[in-house]
């Protein structure tokens, strides 16, 4: 019998233009995803997308990395998807296999991460009937799509796959999920390249606003005391060399959200550090007594403002520029509102942007930095955290891509290492998504090889998916996997001493593996450090080694994040910790 994925005999093909060929939809598929520009798909298979994976059979130009759990599937494909701004692709088959993928869109659609998710599903003759492996995906994911199809003839593909691309990665950017039936997947049509894009309703980036920008800049020119919130947007529409020229034409210091760092260049001096919680004492003082904010690209996130009601008091004008207008006024009153492609507005603006009158203003925003720094008290006796971070950074000159799970070690990265250029942060904003650091750290190196990609993850977050060390080991995948280990749910024990007055509950992490054994047994280099000297010997050997290595940094666990803003408190109210 004829191998599936050769829908035609030696005579057909011989009578058949290209044009004309007959193709199975997982020919279809295949070639569709090729056109796009897809260098890998990140998959797990299963039942229903067995004529999918039949078809990669002797296909040479199809690359696909098995991993070992759709999880890690769908984060690496976002990693993929944020360090290279193109789509990320991930596939996965029906039931359990698409549901294990839900936490991954969502994790995407929070941030803005172009993704397109492919899911089998069971033939449409049997759809409806509960019959084995069958889930309604596209009803359980509608709200953390941005577009969703079911495809049930199999002359709809070609089509279907151009417009999720172009869905996926236009506009405010995000998730688009393809729910192919087994029986469509092996359904035969003439072939055909997939005709012009005409998407009724759908519009992309709308062109900018010029008579706001306009307003924005004269505002601009009365200022005394203004300040840039730069967010994730301006990372996105790959826009920092004109964020950069803006800030440095109208003299404005900048703050970043978590999304924003490396947007703006750490060491710029007119950049202050990350706002929000756990942001800088300079950067929340200075939201607080600004009498102009600029949000570009950010969304007002409440982890930035924190209290509304207490959010930038003085501020006599808030400008927002956005490229969805639907966030624009729905957290915080804007009073200029610019919508568009972040790169587009600041374009426009730096034709004729002007400086305010800030030059008292940075002076004061100067005596900020130097007065009340991101400091930690250090010690000879104890490896602390911050350290780890600091040393990583010295050692790198703030060029890797640095990709974190979600916890404390997540907010020291965004405080002590400083990003030189933007796609160099990869971590889970919005949704907060524990398993996502590691995974998402093979998808930045697949997409970036020349680049050095870090991990860091708690003991928590990596035993989410620490399965996928596999796919470092098998295809020698060189992730600096690092582990900041305390033994407990950081975060969460931080909160409960904090705000719970030390009631702890279940945060224990006693009876975690070890991590060096446990990376040794996956067939990568482990190392362990517990003091300044160990950890500066056990890094270098990692830089050093080609491959993937892990390395276990034992760290105190009373050790947490300063600054802190309590919920429900406003930007100013910070608890600085040991220096308070």
């Amino acid at each position: 019998m004829k191998p599936l994925h050769h829908a035609t005999t030696e005579r057909d093909a011989h009578s058949l233009t290209p044009q004309e060929e007959l193709v199975t939809g997982s020919e279809i598929l295949l070639r569709g995803l090729l056109q796009e520009g897809v260098e890998c798909v990140f998959g797990y298979p299963g039942g229903n997308v067995l004529y999918i994976y039949d078809a990669m059979v002797g296909n040479p130009d199809f690359k696909h990395i098995l991993t070992r759990h759709e999880q890690g599937a769908i984060h690496a494909a976002d990693g993929y998807a944020r360090s290279t701004g193109k789509v990320g692709v991930c596939l996965a088959t029906s039931g359990p296999g698409a549901t294990n993928l839900v936490t991954g869109i969502a994790t995407a659609y929070m941030d803005s991460v172009p993704l397109v998710i492919i899911t089998g599903n069971v033939p449409t003759t049997v759809m409806g009937t509960d019959a084995f492996q069958e889930a309604d995906i596209v009803s359980i994911t509608m709200p953390i799509t941005k577009h969703s199809y079911l495809v049930r003839r199999v002359e709809d593909l070609p089509q279907i796959i151009h417009e999720a691309f172009y869905i996926a990665n236009t506009g405010r950017k995000g998730p688009v999920l393809i729910d192919i039936p087994k029986d469509v997947s092996n359904q035969q049509m003439r072939y055909r390249q997939a005709p012009e894009l005409d998407i009724r309703g759908y519009r992309g980036a709308p062109e900018p606003d010029t008579d706001q920008i306009e307003r924005l800049l004269q505002v601009i020119q009365q200022s005394e005391r203004p300040v840039i919130l730069a967010g994730g947007g301006v990372v996105y529409s790959n826009a920092s060399e004109e964020l950069i020229e803006f800030v440095h034409r109208t003299q404005i210091p900048v703050a970043t959200t978590l999304l924003g760092l490396g947007g703006f260049p750490s060491a710029d001096p007119l950049f202050m550090g990350l706002a929000g919680m756990h942001g800088a004492y300079t950067a929340n003082t200075a939201i607080q007594n600004a009498d102009l904010i600029i949000s570009i690209g950010s969304r007002f996130d409440d982890r930035v403002t924190m209290a509304l009601n207490g959010f930038a008091p003085k501020a006599k004008t808030i400008a927002h520029l956005d490229i969805d207008p639907a966030e624009i006024g729905k957290n915080v009153k804007t009073d200029i509102a610019c919508v568009g492609d972040i790169k587009s507005l600041l374009t426009y603006a730096n034709q004729h942007a002007e400086s305010a009158r800030s030059a008292a203003w940075l002076a004061e925003v100067q005596q900020n930095k130097a007065d009340y720094p991101l400091r930690y008290k250090d010690t000879e006796d104890e490896l602390k955290p911050q350290f780890v971070i600091e040393m990583m950074h010295e050692t790198t000159h703030g060029e890797a891509i640095v990709t974190t799970d979600v916890g404390q070690h997540q907010m020291w990265v965004g405080q002590f290492y400083r990003f030189n250029r933007p796609r160099s942060l990869l971590t889970s904003g919005g949704l907060g998504t524990m398993g996502f650091g590691f995974p998402s750290a093979i998808g930045a190196q697949v997409g970036n090889p020349d680049r050095l990609v870090i991990s860091v993850n708690g003991d928590g977050g990596m035993q989410m998916c620490a399965q996928e060390m596999a796919i470092c080991a098998i295809h020698n995948i060189p992730v600096k996997i690092v582990v900041i280990n305390n033994q407990v749910l950081g975060m969460v024990k931080q909160w409960q001493e904090i705000i719970h007055e030390q009631r702890f509950s279940h945060i224990d992490l006693a009876g975690s593996p070890d991590f060096v054994k446990l990376a040794e047994a996956y067939g990568l280099k482990g190392l362990r450090a517990r003091t300044k000297a160990e950890a500066r010997r056990a890094w270098q050997e990692a830089l050093d080694t080609p491959g993937p290595v892990l390395v276990e940094f034992i760290v105190p666990k009373h050790e947490n994040v300063f600054p802190m803003v309590l919920s429900g408190t406003a930007l100013d109210q910070m608890l600085l910790g040991d220096f308070e």
